[in-house]
């Protein structure tokens, strides 16, 4: 897969995946109360939300692509420890999860424009 068609698929699918957190906020709250992690569940959710949608937009524009590669892996490692390892949800944290942070990392390796 070329650089260019990987960026855009990932920044589609990180822009569908941020779409549960708001649209179903209290659905996605309800999950993230299980994770465990330290402060205000619902600041996460949002904060998911908002990485999920800004890194995907700015994947799509091609803009500041290795920062929100960086931010996007980070969150993708998050999601597979405790959704995945420590909570056992296979869909999407141990399925969806690592190929997101998978392909973010081949984004960062890969030379091109660094924007």
């Amino acid at each position: 897969m070329t650089r260019r068609r990987l960026r855009i698929t990932l920044g589609v699918v990180f822009l569908i995946a941020s779409l549960p957190k708001f649209l179903a906020y209290g659905w996605e709250l309800d999950q993230f109360r299980r994770f465990g992690l330290p402060g205000p569940d619902e600041a996460w959710v949002i904060a998911a939300g908002v990485i999920e949608l800004v890194g995907g937009a700015l994947l799509l524009a091609d803009r500041f692509v290795r920062p929100a590669c960086v931010v996007l892996a980070a969150t993708m490692a998050v999601a597979i420890a405790t959704s995945g390892i420590k909570e056992g949800d296979v869909v999407p944290s141990l399925t969806v999860a690592p190929l997101l942070l998978a392909g973010c990392v081949v984004l960062l390796a890969r030379r091109g424009r660094a924007r």
